[in-house]
Parts: C-alpha cells; sequence; structure tokens
C-alpha cells in the first residue's frame, strides 16, 4: 500500500513538475470609486446598491439651477452676438478694422463663456463611466458636496466580466508569458476551470516576492479565491 501511494505522490509530482503554483483573488475587470468634483446640495439620486447601469447613465445630480439659468444667459448672448458678426461680415469692406475685431472678440467671448457654463452644468450630473453595477453607495438628497474634498460617493464594478489577479514565486518571472493556460479551482468549489493569462506584470511585490498575473475569468462573485497551476509546458 505503502509502495503504490508513493508511487502515486511520485506521478502527481512529476506532472506539477513543469508547472507553476499560483493563488489569486478574483476581482472585476473594471472598477472605479464615483464623486462630484462640484459643490452643491444633491437634488436626486437615481440608483441604489445593486442597480444595474449603463455607460453615461446619470447617477446622481446637484441641485443647478442657478447654473442652468446663467448658462441659458450666455446661449442668449452668444445668439445675438452671432448675427452681429455676420452681418459686419457682410460690410466688413466698408467698415473699420478696429470695429470689427470688436465685434469679433465680442462674439468669442460669449462663445467662450457658453462652453464655460456648460462644462459647470455638466459638472453636476454624476455619470458611469462604464456597464456595470452598482456596490457601494453614501449619498443622499439633501446631502452636502464639496468639490473640494472628494468623497466617494458610489463604487461601481463592472456586472459580469471578471479576472483572476494571480500571484506566483518571482523565480518564474523569466518563465510564465502572456497567452499560458492557468488551470485552476475555487476554494470550496470542486470544479477545475481553465483560462489564458491575459497580461503579467513586470514587477514583483516587495513584500512578498511574488509576481502578479491576470486571467480573464467566468461571472464569479468578487473577493472569491483560489490556486492553481501555470500550465507552463502548454504552448
Amino acid at each position: 500500500m505503502k509502495k503504490i501511494l508513493l508511487i502515486l505522490i511520485t506521478l502527481v509530482s512529476l506532472s506539477h513538475a513543469e508547472n507553476i503554483y499560483a493563488t489569486f483573488n478574483v476581482k472585476a475587470e473594471k472598477s472605479a470609486n464615483l464623486a462630484f468634483i462640484a459643490s452643491g446640495i444633491v437634488k436626486s439620486v437615481n440608483v441604489d446598491i445593486d442597480s444595474v447601469v449603463k455607460k453615461g447613465e446619470v447617477l446622481a445630480t446637484l441641485g443647478n439651477d442657478d447654473i442652468k439659468a446663467m448658462l441659458e444667459s450666455s446661449q442668449t448672448t452668444l445668439k445675438y452676438a452671432k448675427r452681429s458678426l455676420n452681418r459686419q461680415e457682410k460690410i466688413k469692406r466698408l467698415i473699420d478694422q478696429g470695429k470689427f475685431d470688436k465685434v469679433v472678440s465680442a462674439y468669442e467671448k460669449a462663445k467662450n463663456a457658453v462652453a464655460y457654463e456648460r462644462a459647470l452644468y455638466a459638472k453636476t450630473f454624476l455619470k458611469s463611466p462604464f456597464d456595470g453595477v452598482i456596490y457601494y453607495k453614501d449619498i443622499e438628497v439633501g446631502d452636502a458636496v464639496s468639490g473640494l474634498m472628494l468623497k466617494t460617493v458610489f463604487k461601481i464594478q463592472s456586472a459580469h466580466a471578471r479576472k483572476l489577479i494571480l500571484e506566483f514565486d518571482q523565480k518564474y518571472h523569466n518563465v510564465v508569458k502572456e497567452g499560458e493556460t492557468f488551470e485552476y479551482k475555487i476554494d470550496g468549489d470542486d470544479k477545475t476551470y481553465r483560462g489564458i493569462i491575459s497580461k503579467v506584470y513586470p514587477y514583483a511585490d516587495f513584500n512578498n516576492r511574488k509576481i502578479k498575473a491576470e486571467v480573464l475569468a467566468k461571472d464569479f462573485t468578487v473577493g472569491l479565491f483560489g490556486d492553481g497551476y501555470i500550465l507552463s509546458n502548454e504552448k
């Protein structure tokens, strides 16, 4: 019995002789901390934890009636400045160049004012940077927000796309390559999965002397962990 057990152990060791052991954590392929960069009072909150959102969707809004009014005023000024410029261009050869330059300058200032007010107005809307799911929320209607003190109000991650963050011994820094197969198991799950290494980090962690790599994965729960082998003998 002992001889059989020894043979099995030897065979397992040989089968992994060219493979590299690695542990991993499951992370979302994309994630971001979101905050307002403008100041004001929260006017609306449109999502909650576990809300699935699309890129560009408005998540929350600050009170912006004053900025909207200024923008509309600037747009009116621009409209009349444009009309004046069009009239002066028709008689440009008959008027003083200095007068024409003033009309052009007024038009450019009005155009810049609209661009500036439009940018301020846009900052009162907090939008999703990509398709994903909200997994953290710390904002309510009526909250005061300061753009000078950035505070994370939402955290978002890709809804389904996941990646494994592998860690393996630094002595394999010249061995592991993109495109190699990673065979692994999630802790507590007996099923074996396979993925392809999509990225190898170009440095070793100073704390544990490990090198990291990434593998795109199935829709696992973020935060799970496990281990497996990089099949460096498979090309």
